[in-house]
């Protein structure tokens, strides 16, 4: 079925918050929040439209929608811990919004919040140990930032690690589910030829049947008939028989009368 006009919008909406999510946003940001606003009172038009769509694009729909509204709600929790634990429970989309997406882009956006967040926490776990070394500092005047500076680079490092992990697991898991659709279509495809067989199979033996209960009807009339005659002539020939012996008595009870 085509997609409605509601629908179409509906996506379109959907991809471009899902592209400002992607970005790096000001606390002053509003669009995000209003737009997202819009897609619920859209989705909610969309159920109840006669023409909607199928159950598990709904269902699609729904969780992307729910997945952005609580991104925007764990952005305005105080700390950075909260954050990370509140985007810990957030479910992204199973599925591209648009045919040029190769992975969900809510999954991309999950992961870019998880990695900010985790950032977040070690630039201020960061930041205290600094502060740490500074007072130290004031105590010992030989000390330096450069285990800091070896620090940060190292929590890039790890980030990018984290990220590349996930982008690799995501691949393999694209691998193996096309695997998985390449195997399932053979089987179907060995399971059509098979069945095509067999009913090609039941039809042959249908029309031998078919022939073979013609061919048995015509044999039981042809036996039937050659009964009927061969009744006839035994009939024919029990009677000749009567008559040939009742005129014989006739002639030998004429022929030798009766001794005195």
């Amino acid at each position: 079925m085509a997609a409605t006009r509601l629908e179409l919008n509906l996506m379109r909406l959907l991809s471009r918050c899902e592209a400002l999510a992607a970005e790096r946003r000001d606390a002053e940001e509003w669009r995000l929040e209003k737009y997202v606003a819009a897609l619920e009172d859209m989705l909610r038009e969309l159920k109840k439209q006669a023409s909607k769509p199928a159950p598990e694009l709904l269902n699609e729909y729904s969780r992307k929608v729910d997945f952005l509204k609580g991104l925007l709600e764990a952005e305005k929790l105080p700390s950075s811990t909260e954050k990370a634990l509140a985007n810990q429970f957030l479910a992204p989309g199973r599925t591209p919004t648009t045919v040029k997406e190769r992975t969900p882009a809510t999954k991309t956006v999950h992961l870019q919040t998880k990695a900010r967040c985790t950032g977040k926490m070690r630039s201020e776990l960061l930041g205290t140990v600094s502060d740490l070394t500074l007072l130290s500092c004031q105590f010992f005047p030989l000390c330096s930032y450069r285990g800091l500076a070896s620090d940060e680079k190292q929590s890039a490092v790890e980030l990018d690690a984290v990220l590349q992990r996930h982008q690799d697991m995501q691949e393999k898991l694209a691998e193996e589910m096309l695997s998985l659709v390449r195997s399932l279509k053979n089987n179907t495809l060995a399971a059509q030829n098979v069945i095509k067989q067999d009913n090609q199979t039941l039809s042959h033996s249908l029309k031998m049947a078919d022939q073979n209960f013609e061919k048995l009807k015509d044999e039981s009339d042809r036996l039937e008939q050659h009964a009927k005659k061969s009744v006839n002539w035994l009939l024919w020939i029990m009677l000749i028989v009567v008559c040939f012996i009742f005129i014989s008595m006739i002639l030998f009870i004429r022929i030798f009368p009766k001794l005195k």
